[in-house]
């Protein structure tokens, strides 16, 4: 996908995307200071907005198929809506061909404002676009998912994806998979361990060994 990119900030948006499994909004979001080239590390700002409810006479939380409160048992006609924003802020290391990437296209772009200017001027619409396109010019194929059937193309998210998957079939240890959340900004350890699943041979190992000495 890369070789298929047209230009060096294309090239370098799937670069980022898949080395450092970042989400497009992540990846969208890196300001030219977030990049520290001398410790080769990018600073990612995951900011998650939720919203709320509760009920509006006792103020006890409330889920969407709530008709009647939980702590006063009134009946809930209009929920109170509140917004809630979490921010989370990870240091990610950066390998040294993608740290010389960033900067020869830092280097090489039109005078920024300084170290508040975000790396890619894009829209998050373009980004998709962007991706989807160099995995159609790379011929890439359509992704089967193999438990739902559902046909899905390439985009930002399945590069994410690659990247776990990779980093698990190198190593599925109990560490491995502990950084590997880290490195995600996996708020649950459940969400990590798919990838295990995924990659790995372990079902197919476990169950070759329950037989190897019948057979």
């Amino acid at each position: 996908m890369e070789q298929a990119a047209t230009c060096l900030r294309d090239r370098l948006l799937i670069r980022l995307l898949f080395r450092l499994g970042c989400r497009v909004s992540e990846a969208l979001a890196i300001r030219t200071g977030d990049v520290d080239f001398a410790r080769s590390t990018v600073i990612i700002l995951h900011l998650k907005t939720r919203i709320k409810l509760s009920c509006p006479k006792c103020k006890a939380r409330l889920a969407k198929r709530h008709q009647f409160c939980p702590g006063c048992g009134e009946g809930v006609n209009q929920a109170t809506k509140r917004q809630q924003e979490q921010r989370r802020i990870r240091t990610l290391p950066v390998d040294n061909c993608t740290v010389l990437m960033l900067k020869d296209y830092i280097s090489n772009r039109p005078a920024s404002s300084g170290t508040s200017e975000l790396i890619f001027r894009l829209n998050r619409h373009r980004a998709w676009q962007i991706v989807r396109d160099c995995a159609s010019k790379a011929g890439l194929p359509n992704l089967v998912n193999p438990e739902t059937g559902k046909v899905r193309g390439v985009s930002p998210h399945r590069l994410r994806d690659a990247f776990s998957v990779h980093a698990m079939k190198l190593n599925d240890s109990g560490d491995a998979l502990r950084l590997l959340q880290e490195h995600l900004g996996h708020a649950s350890f459940n969400t990590t361990a798919k990838y295990r699943k995924v990659a790995g041979e372990e079902h197919r190992r476990w169950y070759e060994r329950l037989w190897a000495k019948t057979s």
